[in-house]
C-alpha cells in the first residue's frame, strides 16, 4: 500500500512539475504569441497605411489640380478685365477735351442759325470752320445724338429741364423741344440732351 501511495504522490509531484513547466512554458511563449500578435495588426496597419498615402496623395493631386484650374481662370478672367478697360481708356482718352469743346460747337450752331444772310462771306468762314471741327470729332468717334420734337424721352439720354401743356394729346410724355444737343463718344453718352417734355 505504501508503495502504491508512493506512486500516487510520486505521479502527482511529476505532474505537478508538468504543469509547473507547462506554466513557464506558457509565460515563456506569452511574449513570443504577444509579438506575433503585435507583427501581424502591424502587417495590417501597413497594409491599411500603404492605401491611406497613396489615396492621401491622389487627394492632395486633385486638390491642386482644382487650385490651378480656379487660379487660372481668375487670371484669364483679370486679363481681360484689364483689356477691355485699357481698350475703354484708349477710346476715350480724349472724353475731357471734347466735352470742353461740345460748346464751341454750340456757338457755331447759333452762329449759323442767327445769319439770315447766306451770301455773307463771313457766315462762310465760320461754317468751313464749323465743318473742319466736326470732321474732327467724327474721327474721334463724337456723334450727335438724334433727338427731335416727338421723340420719346428716355432718361439714358435725355435730361428733361422742365415740362409744358403738350399741343396735343399724342405728346405727353414725349418730347416737345430740344434745347441743347445731346452727344455720344463711341457709343457712350458724354452729354445728355437737354428737351422740354409735354405733360
Amino acid at each position: 500500500m505504501h508503495a502504491l501511495n508512493a506512486l500516487r504522490m510520486e505521479k502527482n509531484t511529476q505532474s505537478e512539475e508538468q504543469m509547473e513547466k507547462k506554466g513557464e512554458l506558457a509565460e515563456d511563449l506569452a511574449p513570443i504569441a504577444d509579438q506575433g500578435v503585435e507583427a501581424e495588426e502591424n502587417s495590417n496597419n501597413s497594409a491599411e497605411e500603404g492605401l491611406d498615402p497613396f489615396k492621401k496623395l491622389q487627394d492632395d493631386l486633385s486638390e491642386a489640380k482644382d487650385k490651378y484650374v480656379r487660379l487660372y481662370a481668375e487670371f484669364d478672367n483679370h486679363r481681360r478685365r484689364t483689356s477691355k478697360e485699357k481698350l475703354e481708356l484708349i477710346q476715350n482718352a480724349n472724353e475731357q477735351l471734347i466735352i470742353a469743346l461740345l460748346p464751341v460747337v454750340d456757338d457755331f450752331e447759333r452762329a449759323e442759325k442767327s445769319s439770315s444772310d447766306p451770301a455773307n462771306s463771313g457766315i462762310e468762314g465760320f461754317l468751313l470752320i464749323k465743318n473742319k471741327l466736326w470732321k474732327v470729332l467724327d474721327q474721334y468717334g463724337v456723334k450727335v445724338m438724334e433727338t427731335g420734337a416727338g421723340s420719346d424721352f428716355d432718361p439714358d439720354f435725355h435730361e428733361a429741364i422742365t415740362q409744358v401743356p403738350s399741343p396735343d394729346e399724342s405728346m405727353k410724355g414725349k418730347i416737345v423741344d430740344v434745347v441743347e444737343k445731346g452727344y455720344l463718344l463711341n457709343d457712350k453718352v458724354i452729354r445728355f440732351a437737354k428737351v422740354v417734355i409735354g405733360n
